[in-house]
C-alpha cells in the first residue's frame, strides 16, 4: 500500500551533499511570517523526493530525487535560474 507524500518546511539545510538534508523545522501556521522556507516532499519510506527553496511567496529553485530500493540516491534534478541539471549520482 502506497501512502500520500508527507509534506514539511523548513528553514534551512545543511551539506553540499544531495540530497539536501533540511533542518530547522517550522509549522505550516509559521509560514506568513517568513521571507523564505523550504518546503519538502518526503516518500513513504522518509526520503526526501522533492525539495523547493520558496522566498516570497515564489520558487526560485527546486530538487527532485529518486533512489534505489537500497535507499542510496541514484538520480537528481536542480531547478536553478529556469535551468535544469540531471545528475546520476
Amino acid at each position: 500500500m502506497t501512502t500520500s507524500p508527507t509534506v514539511r518546511y523548513f528553514l534551512s539545510y545543511s551539506s553540499i551533499k544531495l540530497p539536501l538534508n533540511l533542518v530547522n523545522e517550522i509549522n505550516e501556521a509559521d509560514l506568513n511570517h517568513r521571507n523564505f522556507y523550504y518546503r519538502g516532499v518526503f516518500d513513504d519510506q522518509g526520503r526526501l523526493s522533492h525539495c523547493q527553496k520558496i522566498v516570497y511567496n515564489e520558487v526560485e529553485s527546486e530538487h527532485y530525487y529518486r533512489y534505489h530500493d537500497s535507499g542510496r540516491l541514484v538520480w537528481a534534478q536542480v531547478i536553478e535560474d529556469d535551468e535544469a541539471r540531471e545528475i546520476d549520482c
